[in-house]
Parts: structure tokens; C-alpha cells; sequence
């Protein structure tokens, strides 16, 4: 009776600390919106690594040079139900250093034309600053000797592009992609690559935890409530014994 009466309010705590959890993470995505409304930054010619998680989701301006030899593709990805994979290639910037800029989408159908679509001389890029990407544990390891890659380690992809001897910061840029949707299907049969939208993609499942362990709590309150009542009417008899 302890413990099926400690039930209901042990799934409610967990309701109310999800609920926090879920305020948390509605002002962290306000937070982040606000900052891609702001006028893109320019990196200065030497990056502050220690700064950059302050900065994640700000647009930026960079102009440079494709370093095409050090294109890394990560897949699998999807994008609006279509398979391909992601290119990510070293923008060498007009002050020699490099950083790291994912160019966007490539359908798999199509990736055979990705080399027609290698702009040579500079080039000028709108993109948001981003980080590593968290690792689950089915995502297999990258091996970068071999050219797979499947989730991005920016100090493994910053080494594998010259890393300090070839001035390579591990600083991430996401190509922000403005046009319309036919603009991005011409990409798309071209085998050009498609940045992503400036949008915030924080995932936030908090609100359905709230409702499950709420559900719980109301529940297994019912639950205990009518074996109180059972108890109540037969005072005589004893409690069944389960398992």
C-alpha cells in the first residue's frame, strides 16, 4: 500500500520538474530566434574558440575560397522525405585562415553532379554558427581516412582539413538558404548544394513528458483511491497478495 501510494506522487514531482524543463527550453529557443534576427557578424582574422558557444545560432558573413580537396560528405541525411547527404567543405577566408562551412544538401540521386558545382574564386557565404552535434549511441563512428562521416566532430573535421598547420579553426558554419522552392528544387536537379533554413531546430519533447507523467499521477491516484475504497467496505478481509 506504501509504495502504490507513493506512486502518484512521484510521477507528479515528475511532471512539475519536466514542466520547468519545458519553461527552459521555450526561453532558450526565444533566446536563440532573437539572435538569428540580428545583422550577421564578420569573423575577425583570428577566432576566440572560448566564445563561440555564446554565439551559436548568429548569422555571419564570410567571404573566401572553396578548398574543394578537403570536401567531406556526411550521410545519411533526409530533407523534405528526399535521401542524400551533407557537404561540408573548408572556405579558406581572405586572411589565409580556414574554417569549416556545411554548403548543405545534396540528394543521393543527384550527388554524381555535386562535382560540376565546385565554384572556383570567392565566394561570399550567409551562414549561422554552429557546434558539434551530439552523438547517440547508434551513430556510427566516422572514419575520415576512409571519407565516411556521419555526425559532426568539428575537431576531428578542423584536423582532417590541415588542422593548425594549415591554420584550420574548429569554427562551424552552417550556408543559410533564403530562396523559394523553386529555387531549391533547381538546386536539387543541378546536384548543387541547399543550405539549411534560419530557423531554430532545437528539438523540445518536454510538453509530451509533462503529459505523460501527469497522466500517470492522476491515474495511479484513481487507482490507490478505489483500493482505499475497497479496503474501507471490507475492514475484515485481507489486502490480495500479487506475484
Amino acid at each position: 500500500m506504501a509504495v502504490v501510494g507513493i506512486i502518484p506522487f512521484f510521477t507528479f514531482a515528475l511532471g512539475t520538474w519536466q514542466m520547468k524543463r519545458l519553461k527552459w527550453k521555450i526561453d532558450l529557443i526565444d533566446e536563440l530566434d532573437e539572435k538569428l534576427q540580428l545583422p550577421p557578424l564578420k569573423f575577425p582574422s583570428k577566432i576566440n574558440l572560448s566564445v563561440i558557444p555564446e554565439f551559436v545560432f548568429r548569422k555571419v558573413l564570410l567571404k573566401g575560397r572553396w578548398d574543394h580537396a578537403h570536401t567531406m560528405i556526411f550521410s545519411p541525411r533526409v530533407r523534405e522525405g528526399v535521401h542524400g547527404v551533407h557537404v561540408i567543405t573548408p572556405l579558406v577566408r581572405e586572411n589565409g585562415s580556414t574554417i569549416l562551412v556545411d554548403r548543405g544538401f545534396v540528394s543521393k540521386e543527384n550527388l554524381e553532379l555535386l562535382a560540376q558545382n565546385q565554384p572556383e574564386g570567392e565566394v561570399e557565404v550567409l551562414g549561422m554558427i554552429r557546434t558539434s552535434q551530439p552523438r547517440n549511441r547508434f551513430t556510427p563512428d566516422n572514419e575520415p581516412e576512409k571519407g565516411i562521416w556521419y555526425w559532426t566532430d568539428v575537431d576531428a573535421m578542423a584536423q582532417y582539413a590541415g588542422g593548425d598547420e594549415a591554420d584550420v579553426q574548429p569554427v562551424y558554419v552552417e550556408q543559410i538558404f533564403e530562396g523559394h522552392a523553386g529555387e531549391a528544387a533547381t538546386l536539387l536537379d543541378k546536384g548543387a548544394p541547399i543550405g539549411r533554413a534560419p530557423t531554430v531546430d532545437l528539438r523540445n519533447s518536454h510538453l509530451s513528458y509533462v503529459i505523460t507523467w501527469y497522466s500517470l499521477s492522476a491515474l495511479t491516484a484513481v487507482m490507490f483511491g478505489r483500493v482505499l475504497m475497497r479496503r474501507k467496505r471490507s475492514p475484515g478481509k485481507k489486502m490480495p497478495r500479487f506475484g
